[in-house]
């Protein structure tokens, strides 16, 4: 199908390949170019259903020499896709810096929606979904990282964080000391082979997790801060 010109924000499987859409497998077929974090991963996906199309390079350390060229193809009134290595783009990712250009210098941009891990984990919970905030990954640092947490000890919505698995114990640790109990759920490798839900309170999880080790995606769901009378 003929395709209008503009940038695509095309969502791909979290973990299981069938979680693509219809639409989304049209796109990655019709467009010029796919913007993605890593060829070969991407190269993959796109050899599993039969799609050939060029391939552009676009992570965080290059994005702004390669920002420039994907606008360059835009200008030509060309249809580009982009792509993360899983989930929808834009998130947690370099595609946000191209999305926001895209849309400075008045070009089309258009969602393909589909699959992403902060969805998928927030909805598994079985907290509260009403009103929620995502945050991401916390600062490394070990001071920001604190100061980041001692902000949102009071937040009363669900908080959803994308974690290292080899960090998600010190992560639970810190709620603890900071924010008391509350009640929390580490998704790993959602709709993969090895999916795991695990659901407690802090301490109850920490004692689970004691003497293992994580590995794979995870994403941590907690509830956020009860006003008491």
């Amino acid at each position: 199908m003929k395709l209008d010109p503009g940038l695509y924000i095309v969502s791909t499987p979290i973990g299981n390949i069938e979680d693509i859409t219809k639409r989304a497998l049209t796109v990655l077929t019709d467009v010029n170019a796919i913007v993605c974090e890593d060829t070969r991963r991407t190269g993959l996906l796109l050899k599993h259903f039969g799609i050939k199309n060029r391939l552009i390079s676009y992570h965080e350390y290059n994005k702004l020499r390669r920002t420039p060229e994907i606008l360059g193809l835009l200008a030509q009134q060309q249809a580009v896709a982009l792509v993360s290595d899983a989930g929808t783009p834009g998130i947690s990712d370099p595609g946000f810096y191209l999305i926001r250009a895209a849309i400075e210098n008045g070009f089309r941009v258009s969602p393909v929606p589909g699959a992403s891990a902060l969805l998928a984990a927030l909805v598994v919970s079985g907290l509260s979904s009403d009103r929620f905030a995502f945050e991401g990954f916390l600062p490394k640092r070990a001071g920001r990282r604190r100061r980041r947490l001692a902000e949102l000890a009071r937040e009363t919505r669900t908080m959803v964080f994308c974690e290292s698995a080899h960090r998600v114990n010190r992560l639970l640790s810190e709620i603890r000391e900071l924010w008391g109990e509350r009640k929390v759920v580490v998704a790993r490798e959602l709709t993969k082979k090895f999916e795991e839900v695990l659901r407690g309170s802090v301490s109850e999880l920490l004692e689970q997790l004691a003497n293992r080790k994580l590995k794979g995606e995870v994403m941590v769901v907690i509830s956020g801060y009860a006003e008491r009378d």
